[in-house]
């Protein structure tokens, strides 16, 4: 706190003080305000103006500094004043006093609540952001927190004063009414609890639900809108129709046959979408025999001589396709048929907002009507206009497993996590491999020590990374290839055999209906916290939605999407990006959750970083993996984790330990009294909470506790 703040809470405290001494309290009592009430009255016949300013002044005191008795000073404003003049100078007086209770709670407290609740505050404020103006008037209309109370919390979340101020005129408007009216009787009323009977106390509930009411209203009148110029249909084929059947897709279609709900999947190429047929499944199959290279040729490290390493490339291409149909069955027609899922080989339009249109790969065509839909289309590699890319021929992620020979010399353009896989992965197969980044680094979403990491294991593996280079230009001459980079104003000429362009994926928004319903895009499918498009009914998730690319992203946003679909408006679901892990699965595999430090850096948040070496660790040692280290960044002084950064060899499995740490609120602390197996990699992540305990230990207590014990052994200091 700064010297002001300190000196503003004195002040306060100081008033505070006096008020309780003095025992000023009494004046503020209705036994007080019946006692003085002729007085009072004689008083305002004399001196009407400045009875009202007087009035006007105390109100806003009292209220500003939240002192009891602001429901006697209202019965006081009818007593005196009467309904009309005591309304008006108790809703403005009140709104007055309840704003300056709300900065100082902003400007005194705010601060150090932010740094101690950082994340919870933030999910706050983007709650207030988006309807904090709708449940303050709530509550402001049934005083279910008190008022004083309401005004302070209201302070420490990030809604406008000036929202804050025209919301609470109108919303205690009614309830100061009810007071006002009453104090024109005063003589009547025994104790302030007589006001509030028990009819009133049901009309004040009944006014509460008003905002509910008329937010309802709303949305009716939003659906009205949007849906207007389509017929609806009187009755529906299917509860839900899932466009789609990559993760997403099959994830939606399983919820709504779990749930007993009427569901059609359609799906337009291959069931498991790029994941099970050109992303995640044959690409970790890629790397696993790209692995088991890599072994045999550093054997001779673990005392065993294997000869030299031999790859067999279209064996290996055999055994991916193979792990491809061990999979396959998981998303067969078959098993989502068997779950009751109504299964679809075709290619899906939309041309309602309630109707389908499907044609079939036998060409017929049906339409089927749905209460709701799923888009989940997924996403398909990017391809930069780069000139004489098409004319040279160019590989991507869902094309190279046709493959039927490994290239002598592979340029992979891009340094995201599929082009560092798969660069790594054809380099030791046995490619000669060259990879071209325009950013500075390699995998620029994580932290610099990461890149680094990565790249240094590259290097020692032969792969040439040349980073800071933009694609100009592909050039041939006869049967030779080569890319034209610019970097440092220079241009540079790199030959090769095949080009793989790994440079990120675009969302698939063409080709069902999108632009005939006028859903909105931007680089993804425009959804709101709901996931629903621009008609309620009509649902996107997975890599056509966003944010995230991740299978696991997509399967999470599908559970949101159908029980959304099916329920609502009953109940509904906004979607949670708490806590969203991923992996990078190179050699060392790179994992995280949360922030790293150049996003904590970005976000201007405060951190406290803990490390740990892997080198240091007994198992990485005996596996002759010892590199990489965990990154735990915490909030300072404390060790609630904010995010975890993982490099080593089972970083993507490693690091769930701490997915579930910050979903349910785990600390280091924790972490570190739950034991772990030895020798496990695992242990790790109990060592580096080790590092955070001893980095906070506390070194005074420590010091008596030294003494303590040199007492007990009967010994004196000097």
């Amino acid at each position: 706190m700064n010297r002001r703040q300190l000196l503003l809470i004195a002040g306060l405290l100081g008033v505070l003080a006096v008020f309780f001494a003095f025992d000023l309290g009494r004046l503020l009592t209705l036994e007080h305000l019946k006692a003085q009430q002729l007085q009072l009255d004689a008083y305002r016949e004399s001196n009407p103006l400045l009875t009202a300013l007087v009035f006007f002044a105390v109100y806003v005191a009292v209220t500003g500094l939240s002192f009891p008795g602001a429901a006697v000073m209202t019965l006081a404003a009818g007593a005196i004043f009467g309904l009309v003049w005591g309304t008006l100078l108790v809703s403005f007086a009140s709104t007055i006093g309840a704003s300056l209770a709300f900065l100082a709670s902003r400007y005194l407290l705010r601060s150090a609540v932010q740094a101690r609740f950082g994340d919870r505050l933030a999910t706050v404020d983007q709650g207030i952001k988006r309807e904090g103006a709708f449940y303050l008037f709530t509550l402001r209309l049934v005083p279910i927190v008190p008022f004083f109370a309401i005004n302070l919390l209201s302070g420490l979340t990030a809604i406008p004063l000036r929202t804050f101020y025209w919301v609470s005129q109108l919303g205690m408007l009614a309830g100061t009414i009810v007071y006002v009216n009453a104090g024109t009787q005063l003589a009547a009323i025994e104790s302030v609890s007589d006001i509030v009977s028990a009819p009133l106390l049901l009309s004040f509930a009944l006014l509460g639900t008003f905002p509910w009411i008329a937010r309802a209203v709303v949305g009716w009148i939003h659906s009205r809108k949007v849906f207007r110029g389509w017929q609806r249909p009187t009755h529906f084929d299917r509860n839900l129709v899932v466009i789609g059947g990559g993760s997403a897709g099959l994830v939606s279609a399983y919820i709504a046959a779990a749930v007993k709900a009427k569901v059609t999947l359609i799906e337009r190429h291959r069931m498991g979408g790029d994941c099970l047929n050109t992303g995640c499944v044959p690409s970790k199959a890629l790397i696993r025999s790209a692995r088991l290279a890599a072994e045999f040729g550093d054997a001779e490290r673990f005392g065993i001589s294997a000869g030299a390493v031999q790859t067999r490339f279209p064996e290996v291409m055999k055994r991916v396709h193979q792990v491809i149909r061990d999979i396959e069955p998981h998303d067969s027609i078959e098993r989502y048929t068997a779950l009751g899922v109504d299964v679809v080989e075709g290619s899906a339009r939309l041309v309602t907002p309630w109707e389908v249109e499907i044609t079939q790969k036998d060409g017929q065509v049906r339409r089927l009507t749905s209460r709701a839909f799923v888009i989940a289309t997924g996403a398909r590699p990017f391809v930069p206009p780069i000139p004489g890319l098409e004319s040279a021929g160019y590989l991507t992620s869902d094309t190279l497993w046709g493959l039927d020979a490994l290239p002598p010399r592979l340029l992979v353009l891009g340094g995201g996590p599929i082009g560092c896989e798969l660069a790594q992965a054809f380099a030791r197969l046995g490619s000669r491999v060259t990879q071209v980044e325009m950013a500075p680094r390699l995998m620029v979403r994580e932290d610099p020590d990461v890149s680094a990491a990565v790249t240094a294991r590259f290097a020692r593996e032969g792969i040439e990374v040349l980073t800071g280079h933009q694609a100009v230009r592909v050039e041939m001459d006869g049967g030779a290839k080569w890319l034209v980079a610019e970097q440092g104003g220079k241009e540079v000429r790199l030959p090769f055999d095949q080009i793989l362009v790994a440079v990120g994926r675009a969302a698939r928004l063409e080709g069902f209906g999108l632009d005939t319903l006028g859903i909105e895009t931007q680089r993804t499918i425009v959804t709101n916290e709901l996931l629903q498009t621009r008609y309620p009914n009509i649902y996107a998730a997975g890599d056509v939605a966003g944010p995230y690319q991740f299978t696991h992203t997509a399967a999470h946003q599908a559970w949101y999407a159908s029980v959304n679909a099916l329920f609502d408006p009953f109940k509904t679901f906004k979607t949670d990006y708490s806590v969203i892990p991923w992996a990078t699965f190179t050699d060392p595999e790179v994992a995280r959750v949360g922030l790293n430090e150049e996003e904590a850096k970005a976000a201007g948040k405060a951190y406290e970083v803990t490390r740990y070496g892997i080198d240091d660790l007994d198992r990485a040692i005996a596996d002759g993996e010892a590199e990489g280290f965990i990154k735990v960044l915490t909030v300072p002084g404390k060790d609630r984790i904010l995010g975890v950064t993982i490099v080593g060899r089972h970083a993507g499995d490693l690091i769930a330990e701490y997915v579930l740490a910050m979903k349910h609120g785990i600390g280091l602390n924790k972490i570190l009294g739950t034991i772990h197996i030895y020798p496990t990699m695992a242990e790790a992540n109990k060592y580096v909470a080790g590092n955070w305990k001893r980095a906070h230990a506390p070194e005074r207590l420590l010091e008596w506790v030294g003494r303590f014990h040199n007492w007990r052994l009967g010994r004196r200091e000097a």
